[in-house]
């Protein structure tokens, strides 16, 4: 790990770097999409910006590690006319990126925020850097539909049949099939609705991700949940079919609108706070990356002094032994899962209990953990023994962006099917 590349790039965001664009790096992400091409990283982003008007672009970042991240430009010069004239939007929103064959296709949104006339277009490139040229409409709804046609993935089923997930609160979560020729919606096709929330909380849901893990044969639905400015977090279901039905853990269904509304969804990621150190509020809107067989969560969250200013998150993702992902509480810093040695684990731990039903900002607990409380299972596999929690966790080597020191972390789920993370204090 180099220690001065990590702390430079995660600098909280400060007003010398607000309106310099070359020293944005992860600042100022928003609705991050990610994409690998070659032995370089690619993120999109809605057109955001702190303290000021955005501009009808999609902001482009690259890295070589994920860790460092450069600049690259905007996608687009201006809103596309068609998206324009049909939403009025003042900056484009929540892209997905993916290659498809010798060709980058976009899926970007336009929209204003709390309307639902919104429009979600498709534009093409030969290269992630552009240039990118526009070919209009893929779905868009107006102000009496029920659903609302922004934040769109791409997922492609067993069968390598491309699907358009999209949605944003109002009327839920929805998928149809694409023309794989055209990257548009197949003539014909029909839409199924596969997570929604109730009304209670505004049928707050959006974000929407899904991804294959052929292993356990499942598909993954990552939605977030609540304010954008305060409670957002992330939750997971699983489904046996691209179409649903997803479930969470407990048998739930993301569509099951007579349960409490947090009852529903594994939830696997909120705001937090370690110890006394400056912590981060807000995460959510994520996509994936799935590398040979590892996977990375890339997501936005928002500073806790200040929420209006928003940072690129990556962490890594790790599966529990029935098949559910966990996410690093700490951001990616390149490390790998490997066998831990017991007796390096203790110490006192931080140790955070991701609450289904508190979805502020969750300030950890210190607990005293010796080497006997951790029953190594397989190599960075333990049984955890914390107070009354028995947690199946997988352990890892990570860089400690509190305390800027080398340190270990841990994710797991508890008896009662509660995410459980902690990261041990090195100092």
């Amino acid at each position: 790990m180099n220690a001065n590349l990590l702390d430079i790039q995660y600098e909280r965001m400060n007003e010398s770097t607000v309106n310099n664009e070359k020293e944005w790096g992860t600042l100022h992400v928003h609705d991050p999409a990610i994409l690998k091409y070659g032995d370089t990283y690619y993120v999109f982003s809605t057109d955001a910006k702190v303290n000021g008007e955005p501009r009808g672009g999609v902001q482009i970042r690259k890295s070589k590690d994920m860790i460092k991240w450069e600049w690259v430009g905007y996608a687009f010069d201006a809103i596309p006319e068609e998206a324009y004239q049909w939403t009025g939007a003042k900056g484009l929103w929540a892209p997905e990126v993916i290659q498809n064959g010798d060709e980058f296709l976009m899926y970007y949104s336009a929209s204003q925020f709390g309307k639902n006339q919104s429009f979600i277009g498709l534009a093409r490139a030969k290269h992630p850097e552009g240039p990118w040229t526009d070919y209009g409409e893929v779905v868009k709804t107006t102000h009496t539909d029920e659903q609302n046609a922004i934040d769109a993935n791409i997922v492609w089923d067993e069968k390598k049949q491309p699907w358009l997930v999209y949605g944003s609160f109002f009327g839920g979560i929805r998928v149809f099939p694409i023309d794989p020729l055209t990257g548009k919606k197949k003539e014909g096709a029909e839409e199924t609705v596969i997570a929604r929330r109730h009304k209670s909380v505004e049928g707050a849901i959006e974000g929407p991700y899904i991804v294959y893990h052929p292993g356990f044969k499942k598909y993954y639905l990552f939605v977030s949940y609540d304010s954008l400015f305060s409670t957002y977090h992330i939750r997971v279901g699983r489904s046996d079919f691209v179409t649903g039905p997803y479930y969470d853990r407990d048998g739930n269904s993301l569509t099951d609108t007579s349960l409490p509304p947090h009852e529903v969804g594994l939830k696997v990621l909120g705001g937090y706070r370690f110890g006394e150190s400056l912590g981060w509020i807000a995460p959510g809107h994520n996509s994936i990356l799935k590398e040979d067989n590892d996977y990375f969560i890339c997501h936005h969250a928002r500073d806790e002094k200040n929420p209006t200013w928003h940072s690129l998150h990556i962490r890594k993702v790790v599966w529990s032994s029935d098949g559910w992902p966990l996410v690093s509480p700490e951001r990616y810093s390149g490390e790998i899962e490997k066998p831990i040695i017991p007796d390096s684990l203790d110490g006192t731990w931080d140790i955070i209990e991701m609450t289904k039903d508190d979805n502020k900002q969750i300030k950890s607990k210190p607990y005293g953990l010796k080497g006997l409380d951790f029953l190594q299972l397989d190599g960075s596999r333990f049984l955890i023994s914390a107070g009354r929690d028995k947690i199946e966790a997988v352990v890892l080597e990570a860089w400690d962006f509190e305390y800027r020191i080398p340190t270990y972390v841990f994710t797991g789920i508890n008896q009662d099917g509660i995410v459980i993370v902690g990261k041990k204090d090195s100092r």
